[in-house]
């Protein structure tokens, strides 16, 4: 290939989203596909101290701009040093979260003007859009039930997560072509070889 293929996993905490992507880079692994393995946000030394900063509750209450300006800080590093040179060798680079999250989480989440919030996360990343996001898709309150210690985000609340969800479900509505969205609570296998098929149809076209 002369230019990778960008696969992202989204969806609420506790989907199955790392789990989800660990099998789909077996996957290509077995296949003997290039691929890059990564995640939003802190896989790069900068992110790491961003990610620190959002997700520990000892940060205690942020401004909401201020958060989703970190998360777009992330996104726009990440892009620059880890996702384009990886898709320019012609890798496929799977990604748990890029920027739904960022609209779901910090713009419908946060109660944030939305538009603004998109702007903002589609200028950090050169809006560089997936070839295909797959939306693990799950009632919040079924899916978080086994989350004993919660990050800030994870404690932000039900109806929070609940907000977040019906916005995943708006952005897939809005490009379903772009979109595979399965039932989180579906086998683990059964989400794989559903995410299989559809990566195995992009990278054969």
């Amino acid at each position: 290939m002369s230019r990778g293929l960008f696969v992202v996993f989204e969806g609420g905490e506790g989907a199955g989203k790392s789990t989800q992507v660990g099998l789909l880079c077996d996957w290509l692994a077995e296949t003997g596909r290039p691929h890059l393995r990564t995640f939003e946000p802190g896989d790069t030394a900068v992110g790491r101290q961003i990610r620190g900063i959002v997700l520990d509750p000892a940060t205690g209450d942020l401004a909401p701009k201020a958060e989703s300006l970190l998360y777009a800080a992330d996104k726009a590093h990440h892009l620059q040093t880890v996702v384009r040179p990886a898709l320019a060798r012609g890798e496929v680079v799977v990604c748990d979260r890029y920027v739904d999250s960022m609209l779901a989480y910090q713009g419908a989440g946060r109660v944030l003007d939305l538009a603004e919030v998109e702007h903002i996360a589609r200028w950090a990343t050169d809006d560089l859009r997936p070839d295909l996001t797959v939306l693990l898709d799950g009632d919040p309150t079924e899916l978080m039930g086994g989350i004993d210690v919660r990050d800030r985000i994870e404690a932000a609340g039900d109806d929070f997560h609940r907000t977040v969800r019906d916005h995943f479900r708006e952005l897939a509505g809005r490009d379903p072509e772009r979109y595979l969205v399965l039932p989180a609570r579906d086998s683990r296998d059964a989400v794989a070889a559903a995410v299989r098929t559809r990566v195995a149809g992009l990278l054969d076209s």
